[in-house]
């Protein structure tokens, strides 16, 4: 099975627009997210990296300028990518800035973002720009044919997108999806709800055939698309998983998983699918290419490429299998660790997997200068400590609240001391005098079922200014607000 030239040529268009959209969304917290003194510092993420296999470009000169020039590569290299020109030089270039970028903003990265790079790996092998891009206008000028698509090149592709839903399915056969209580949790505004999701999660018998529904689609989806590969079923697995997303950017925040996820099923679609629209299109539209197209020479370096991508796919392999069987409680060997990293082609995609029956929150309770007490998570707002309004979407945007879904975990809390700083002193150099930040401290809240139904479990993330081993540093705020305490009591 080959992928048709059509599907490629859609998948290219709408995975450069997602490059470069994603270069231009991130520009808004560019100080924050990618300053030397800005929420990850750089010394910081090379420690929790450990090593040089977890590469980054925006890591290798700690300057402002360097990290500026890097995401701007990200979105040249899209927007070149989407027109087809010098495509796989494109592809290469997007794929190395994406990583980059991603690697730079760890605590604020999510499950699509490791799904574009993966994708652009595996784009790098296939001739994306043989048709509808500037390189085939050129090729055709020149007398030229398309390419055809490589055999290896596309089975790896769709065994990418197929690991994609397989392990998220296997990681949902547990107690909260198979009772159907999983998805009403998952669409609260407490947890990655929209505002029209925390609508259908009010409904509980629909959520609850919902949530089986999901688990089955991810299940019997993926092993659909790979052992009955005709036609009419590719198009309607492709059709149902590009619905399924558009559903989940309209219920969830994810960030760009569901784009990134719609744009890998187009390359999915079979050539029927594009000869089925032609035939609908408007009289003088064209949407099909001639019947042989893709059927030219395979490239000189062919059997390198393909060489090449047998080892990426035995990797990547090599990942599923340790990300989703018992053997993730081993550690892979550290060659296998090494070039699995090397290649970003990490395979656990078990999002969702365990939903609990909570509800949680994030705040940043800041003391101002003028006395006032804020939430600098939420531009300043009256502080809400338990259950705010809006819940994680009245945080700025996505990322932020990948920021602090990651940061209650062990392993992310080395990055506490640094974004706490770094939003007070952005706070600071954008407020007067009067209403300068004293204190901070970010809390995360759980308003949980157990062990008594209506447990509020929370903990302290960060502080600024940061408190010592012997928690002096906070005493005098504490006794402070004592005094202050005190002091209304007799008034």
């Amino acid at each position: 099975m080959t992928l048709d030239l059509r599907s490629l040529a859609a998948f290219r268009i709408a995975i450069g627009a997602v490059v470069c959209a994603d270069a231009l969304l991130r520009t808004r917290d560019f100080g924050l997210m990618f300053g030397t003194d800005g929420m990850f510092p750089p010394d910081v993420l090379r420690r929790h990296f450990g090593d040089g296999w977890s590469w980054s470009l925006g890591l290798l000169v700690d300057a402002d300028w360097w990290n500026a020039a890097v995401l701007a590569l990200e979105g040249i290299a899209g927007a070149a990518l989407a027109l087809g020109f010098h495509t796989r030089l494109a592809t290469c270039t997007a794929w190395v800035a994406v990583v980059s970028v991603m690697r730079r903003t760890l605590p604020a990265t999510n499950a699509g973002d490791a799904l574009l790079a993966c994708l652009l790996f595996w784009g790098m092998f296939l001739p994306l720009g043989a048709i509808w891009s500037v390189d085939a206008a050129r090729r055709r000028e020149d007398g030229g044919t398309a390419l055809r698509p490589s055999r290896l090149a596309s089975w790896a592709l769709l065994l990418q997108v197929a690991a994609v839903y397989l392990s998220a399915g296997l990681a949902k056969l547990n107690g909260s999806w198979l009772s159907g209580d999983a998805l009403s949790y998952a669409l609260s505004l407490h947890d990655h709800g929209s505002h029209l999701g925390s609508h259908l999660a009010a409904s509980t018998p629909l959520t609850r055939l919902l949530s089986w529904a999901v688990v089955a689609t991810e299940i019997v989806g993926p092993c659909l698309l790979l052992a009955a590969p005709w036609p009419r079923i590719r198009t309607a697995v492709a059709g149902l998983f590009i619905s399924f997303h558009a559903a989940v950017a309209a219920l969830m925040s994810v960030g760009l998983f569901a784009y990134v996820g719609m744009a890998a099923w187009l390359a999915i679609l079979p050539g029927e699918a594009w000869e089925w629209a032609a035939r609908l299109a408007p009289r003088g539209w064209k949407l099909g290419e001639p019947v042989n197209a893709g059927q030219g020479p395979a490239p000189a370096n062919q059997t390198a490429a393909d060489v090449a991508c047998a080892a990426a796919l035995f990797i990547g392999a090599i990942a599923f299998l340790h990300a989703n069987t018992p053997w993730r409680e081993r550690p892979l060997l550290a060659p296998l660790d090494a070039a699995v990293r090397l290649l970003c082609l990490e395979q656990d995609w078990s999002m969702f997997g365990d939903v609990p029956r909570q509800q949680q929150w994030v705040y940043g309770r800041a003391e101002l200068a003028d006395g006032r007490v804020v939430d600098l998570l939420r531009g300043g707002r009256p502080l809400e400590p338990v259950l705010p309004a809006g819940g994680f979407t009245s945080l700025p945007h996505h990322r932020w609240q990948k920021i602090f879904w990651e940061l209650p975990k062990p392993t992310e809390r080395i990055f506490s001391p640094g974004i706490a700083a770094a939003l007070a002193r952005d706070w600071n150099r954008r407020h007067a005098e009067e209403e300068q930040v004293r204190s901070l401290e970010i809390r995360f809240a759980r308003l949980t079922s157990d062990p008594v139904p209506g447990t509020l479990h929370e903990l302290l993330l960060a502080t600024w200014p940061p408190r010592n081993a012997s928690g002096r540093g906070s005493l005098d705020r504490w006794l402070d607000e004592r005094a202050s305490e005190a002091d209304a009591a007799h008034k």
